[in-house]
C-alpha cells in the first residue's frame, strides 16, 4: 500500500475497421492495478485521431457516452497513468498526441528515462515548447525530430530509443503502422498477442487475456515491432542481448494471473513466500495476507510452514487513488477505509502477517495496529522482499532514501517501529530464486543501490 505503480499500455492493429475504442477499454480496465492517477484513449480512423484523456480510473474518465464519441477505426492506443516523472495534472495524462511536418503521432510509455534534464535542455534549445512536465513528451519530440530526416516512421524510433537512456516500453501508432518497442535493459514488460487477425501490444498478458486475445511472445529487451497492414516486422538494431527487469514486477507491480518473461506471477509470490518460511519460521496459529499483493505469498508460507491459511482482512475495492492525500494524518485514516481486520478469524491468535514491502513504515505500523484492535495476541510481521534502502529510477515510486526506514535502520529498529512482535525479511541472498522460470536477469536496484545503468 505504500509502493505506486508506473503506468500500464495498451494497443491493437485490427484487420478490419470496428470498435478498437471499446476494445482498449477493456485492455486497460485489466491494467488499471498499474495506474490510478489518469488514463486515456487515442483511435486512428483512416489517419485521423480521435482521442480523449482525463484524470481518474477508467470506469471514471469511460462512460458508455463517452465510448460511443470514438468512431470505428483499425488502430487505437491506450494508457493508465501513475505519475513517476512529472505532476499528476491532466496535461500529463496520456496517450500524447504530437502534430509535425510528416504527420500525426499517438504515444503512450511506462518508464522512466534517467537523462530528462539533458534531453530537454537539448530540444528547448533547437526551439521545442513543451506541452507537459512528462518525461513521455521528450520520447515523443525525439521521434518526431528523427523523422524529419527523410527516415520511415520505424527508423524514426530506432533512432530516438537509440540515444535514450533509461525504462521505456512504448507504444507508437502513425496513420498506417503501429510500432512497440522495448529499451535495450528490459525494464519494463511488454508482450504481444493476437485476436483473430487484430494484433494486440500490452504490458502484461492479462490485459491481452481479458479482451479475449492469446498471448503469442514478449518482446526482446531493444526489440522494435512494427505492425503494417497485418504483417508483423522485428526491428533488432537496439538489442544488446541484456535483461534487467525489474524484480519488482513479481513482488507486487504485476496482476497474478499474467506470465511476464515465461515466469508466472502467482507462482513467484508463492516461491517468495516458501522462502520467507525457510529463512524466518515461527510458532504461530493462523498464516494471513495484506491484500492483494501479499496474498499469495502468505499461501507459499502456510504451505511451507504448515501454520493455517486464513483471511485476516477485507479490503474496501471501492475507494480509488484519489481519496488519498498526502499528509500523514490522512495516509493513516485511509488505510482505515481501505481495510478491516476479520475479528472472527484473528481474535486470540498468534497471527503471522505476511506484506509485500516496507516502504517509510507508517502503513505496516497500522496494519499492526488492525490486528491487535482485532484480538490478535501476537503479530509476526513478514516481507516478501528485501528491505528497500535505495530509491528507484526506472519508473517506480520508491521514495529517496532518507524517506526509506529501512536506510539506516535494523531489522530489530524497524519492527520496533512497527510494533510487530517479530519481524524478517526475504533474504537478498534469495531474492532471484522467486522466478526460477523466468528467462531474463533483474534489476534489484531499490534493495542493492546497484543499477544497470551508470546514473
Amino acid at each position: 500500500m505504500g509502493i505506486h505503480e508506473e503506468c500500464g499500455v495498451f494497443g491493437v492493429l485490427s484487420a478490419k475497421k470496428e470498435n478498437v475504442a471499446e476494445l482498449v477499454y477493456y485492455g486497460l480496465y485489466a491494467l488499471q492495478h498499474r495506474g490510478q492517477e489518469s488514463c486515456g484513449i487515442v483511435v486512428n480512423d483512416d489517419g485521423v485521431f480521435s482521442s480523449y484523456k482525463d484524470l481518474g480510473l477508467v470506469s471514471e474518465v469511460f462512460s458508455k457516452d463517452t465510448l460511443a464519441h470514438f468512431p470505428e477505426g483499425t488502430m487505437a492506443v491506450g494508457h493508465v497513468r501513475y505519475a513517476t516523472t512529472g505532476a499528476g495534472a491532466r496535461e500529463n495524462a496520456q496517450p500524447l498526441t504530437i502534430k509535425y511536418v510528416k504527420g500525426t503521432l499517438a504515444v503512450v510509455h511506462n518508464g522512466n528515462l534517467v537523462d530528462v534534464d539533458r534531453l530537454r535542455a537539448r530540444f528547448e534549445y533547437q526551439g521545442a515548447i513543451f506541452h507537459t512536465t512528462s518525461d513521455s513528451e521528450l520520447i515523443a519530440y525525439a521521434i518526431a525530430q528523427a523523422r524529419l530526416h527523410g527516415t520511415s516512421v520505424e527508423d524514426a524510433v530506432c533512432r530516438a530509443v537509440g540515444e535514450l537512456r533509461g525504462a521505456f516500453s512504448l507504444i507508437v501508432m502513425s496513420p498506417r503502422k503501429l510500432i512497440a518497442c522495448r529499451d535495450p535493459w528490459g525494464f519494463r514488460p511488454l508482450c504481444m498477442g493476437r485476436k483473430g487477425k487484430a494484433v494486440l501490444f500490452a504490458s502484461e498478458s492479462c490485459a491481452i487475456e481479458s479482451v479475449g486475445g492469446t498471448l503469442e511472445r514478449e518482446l526482446d529487451p531493444g526489440e522494435i515491432v512494427v505492425v503494417e497492414e497485418g504483417q508483423v516486422r522485428s526491428i533488432r538494431d537496439n538489442c544488446r542481448g541484456q535483461s534487467h527487469m525489474c524484480i519488482f514486477e513479481y513482488i507486487y507491480f504485476a496482476r497474478p494471473d499474467s506470465v511476464i518473461a515465461g515466469q508466472s506471477v502467482h507462482e513467484a509470490r508463492v516461491n517468495a513466500g516458501r522462502l520467507l518460511a525457510r529463512r524466518h519460521p515461527v510458532e504461530a496459529d493462523l498464516v494471513v495476507g495484506v491484500p492483494d499483493s501479499g496474498l499469495d505469498a502468505a499461501r507459499g508460507y502456510a504451505q511451507e510452514s504448515g501454520i493455517p491459511y486464513g483471511v485476516g482482512f477485507v479490503k474496501n475495492r471501492y475507494v480509488g487513488r484519489t481519496f488519498i492525500t498526502p499528509d500523514q494524518t490522512s495516509r493513516e485514516q485511509a488505510v482505515r477505509i481501505k481495510l478491516g481486520a476479520l475479528r472472527s478469524c484473528v481474535e486470540g491468535r498468534r497471527v503471522v502477517m505476511i506484506d509485500d514491502s516496507i516502504v517509510r513504515g507508517t502503513t505496516s505500523r497500522q496494519i499492526v495496529v488492525l490486528l491487535r484492535e482485532a484480538g490478535a495476541v501476537q503479530v509476526h510481521l513478514r516481507i516478501s522482499a528485501p528491505p528497500f534502502i535505495a530509491p528507484c529510477y526506472f519508473g517506480t515510486d520508491i521514495p529517496d532514501s532518507e524517506h526509506l526506514i529501512a536506510h539506516d535502520r535494523s531489522p530489530e529498529e524497524i519492527c520496533a517501529l512497527t510494533g510487530a512482535d517479530s519481524l524478517g525479511f526475504l533474504p537478498l541472498k534469495v531474492l532471484h530464486q522467486i522466478a526460477p522460470d523466468a528467462g531474463c536477469g533483474f534489476c534489484d536496484g531499490c534493495f542493492t543501490g546497484n543499477y544497470p545503468i551508470r546514473l
